[in-house]
């Protein structure tokens, strides 16, 4: 009689998946969450300019030395422990140095507030340049589509 019961249930080959698509959904709303809040850098209103975009292979390549300049004059480099640190000048150029002397290679971008005078900016380049770096770039926001409709 106990072999009767054993088989005449089977076994059965399906998988139920309706719990990895619940796992599945809770990470990915878990990913949507966070994945704002995982971007750092420092507030800076950037100037509008009609330029062509950075080279996008140069960039993959070699990760930017970014030099951010706030608007009351604060500079901060996007190497280094605590991104969000304020530096001073010496700070910056020592720091930029170690980084253009492991790798000259590396593209050297300046992000500057529009509103931060045009020389604090050639002072944050001089520095820049002390350090090792051959060119700098500037990094703007690109102006709107109908900004040349007026003229």
């Amino acid at each position: 009689m106990e072999e009767n019961r054993r088989s005449k249930r089977r076994l059965m080959g399906e998988i139920n998946v309706v719990p990895y698509i619940d796992v599945m959904l809770v990470l990915l709303i878990i990913f949507m969450v966070t994945a704002p809040l995982l971007t750092q850098g420092i507030k800076v209103e950037l100037p509008k300019a009609a330029a062509e975009p950075l080279d996008q292979e140069m960039l993959s390549k070699n990760e930017p030395l970014i030099l951010s300049i706030r608007r009351e004059g604060t500079l901060f480099l996007n190497v280094g422990g605590d991104e969000g640190e304020a530096l001073d000048e010496r700070a910056v150029l020592t720091t930029a140095a170690a980084v253009l002397r492991r790798n000259p290679a590396t593209p050297v971008l300046v992000r500057a507030d529009t509103e931060v005078s045009y020389g604090r900016v050639v002072r944050a380049m001089a520095l820049l340049q002390q350090a090792g770096a051959e060119s700098v770039g500037f990094v703007t926001d690109p102006l709107p589509a109908d900004a040349f409709e007026g003229r």
